[in-house]
């Protein structure tokens, strides 16, 4: 059974840091891409940034300048969202998914965690 558990959210002040972490189980993780996506209330679920499966390959959302950086250590099978400068609009539930075809949409990954709530106060 494949398992993708998010930890690491939480509240924080605008300009600053969260570290999301997504552990994987039950899947061959180094043969799969993965993702990061967020969903607010009341908006759809959108893409964040996502990783190759050997990592050499990144792409991130426009909205995340540069802010954001997804890596992986697949010794743990565990893939990171590090989040710095955060603003009020990037509260949200964030999700992992894991996939075999690279992609920003979110209609590609075949599993994902339970989600995360990172709230980002003014």
């Amino acid at each position: 059974q494949v398992q993708l558990v998010e930890s690491g959210g939480g509240l924080v002040q605008a300009g600053g840091s969260l570290r999301l972490s997504c552990a994987a189980s039950g899947l061959t993780f180094i043969t799969h891409h993965m993702g990061w996506f967020r969903q607010a209330p009341g908006k759809e679920r959108e893409f964040v940034a996502a990783i190759s499966w050997l990592g050499g390959t990144t792409h991130y959302a426009d909205f995340v300048q540069g802010r954001f950086t997804i890596s992986r250590a697949d010794a743990k099978d565990t893939v990171y969202l590090q989040m710095n400068s955060l603003k009020p609009e990037d509260t949200a539930v964030y999700y992992c998914a894991a996939t075999k075809q690279l992609s920003r949409d979110y209609v590609n990954y075949n599993y994902w965690g339970q989600g995360t709530q990172v709230t980002v106060s003014s």
